[in-house]
C-alpha cells in the first residue's frame, strides 16, 4: 500500500499573484491535484490568484460554496470535499488547497484541516493577509511598541464593535459588505473617523485607499477600516487627519 498524499493548505495572498511566497509556489506547481473554493455563479477569486502559475495538467477540485445571505449546509458541502480529497490522498497523491490570503485567518481551508488532518499529513504555508497588504498599500503605519491591535468582523453589532474599539490601540475591521454605512456612522460617533482610512480590494488593478471621512455610498465584501486611537506619536503623526496615497 503506498503513502498517502500529503494535505496542502497554501496562503496566497490577498489578490496580487506575486504576492505567494516561494513555498507555496514551489508547492502549487508541483501537486498533481488543487483545489479552491468556488461560487455557485461566476469564477473563482482564489484560483483567479495563481491562474498564471498553473500547469494545464493538475487535476480540479473546485468547492462550490453558495454565496447567499440565508444559511446553507456547509458542513454537507465540506464533507463532500473533504471526501473527494481524502479519495486522492488515499491514492498517494498530494493536494494543495488554495486559500485566499492564509489559511487560518478566517479562512475556509480550516474546515477541510478539522476533517482530514487526523487521517493524513498536513502542511500549512501562511500567506499575506489582507489586513497587512492594506497597511502597505495605505502607506500607514498599523501598531507599535506595546500598541494593542484587534482584528473586528464588520457584522458584529454597534454594541459589541465598540466594546472591542474601546478596548484596544488600533484597529481593522473586515468583511464590511452591507455593514459599511453602520459601522462608519458607529466610529464617527466615536470621533475616530479622522484616524481610519478605507481600503478597497487592495493589491488588485481596482484599489482603492482614502480616508474614511471622504467615502461615499456602499462597500464591497473585499474591503476594510484600518484605524489607530492608541497614543505612540509616530504612529498618530503618520495616520491621524493625513491623506492616502494616490491609487
Amino acid at each position: 500500500m503506498s503513502a498517502p498524499g500529503t494535505l496542502y493548505g497554501l496562503g496566497v495572498g490577498p489578490g496580487d499573484p506575486e504576492l505567494l511566497t516561494l513555498k507555496a509556489l514551489r508547492i502549487l506547481r508541483a501537486a498533481p491535484v488543487i483545489a479552491y473554493p468556488a461560487p455557485d455563479h461566476g469564477t473563482s477569486f482564489a484560483r483567479s490568484i495563481v491562474a498564471g502559475h498553473l500547469t494545464g495538467e493538475q487535476e480540479e477540485i473546485a468547492i462550490v460554496v453558495p454565496m447567499r445571505t440565508e444559511r446553507f449546509p456547509a458542513a454537507a458541502i465540506y464533507d463532500q470535499a473533504a471526501s473527494r480529497i481524502g479519495d486522492r490522498l488515499t491514492a498517494g497523491q498530494d493536494v494543495a488547497v488554495v486559500c485566499e490570503g492564509d489559511p487560518f485567518f478566517y479562512g475556509s481551508f480550516m474546515y477541510l484541516f478539522e476533517r482530514l488532518s487526523g487521517r493524513f499529513p498536513v502542511e500549512i504555508v501562511p500567506g499575506i493577509s489582507s489586513v497587512m497588504a492594506a497597511t502597505a498599500a495605505s502607506q500607514r503605519p498599523l501598531a507599535a511598541r506595546n500598541d494593542v491591535l484587534t482584528v473586528i468582523p464588520g457584522p458584529l453589532d454597534d454594541a459589541a464593535l465598540r466594546e472591542r474599539i474601546e478596548a484596544c490601540d488600533a484597529f481593522a475591521i473586515m468583511k464590511l459588505g452591507r455593514h459599511f454605512g453602520r459601522v462608519k456612522a458607529l466610529l464617527n460617533t466615536m470621533k475616530l473617523t479622522q484616524a481610519c482610512a478605507y481600503c478597497e480590494r487592495v493589491t488588485l488593478p481596482e484599489e482603492r485607499i482614502m480616508p474614511l471621512a471622504e467615502t461615499t455610498g456602499d462597500a464591497p465584501y473585499f474591503s476594510m477600516i484600518i484605524g489607530y486611537r492608541g497614543t505612540e506619536p509616530g504612529i498618530r503623526d503618520a495616520v491621524v487627519g493625513r491623506r492616502e496615497p494616490a491609487t
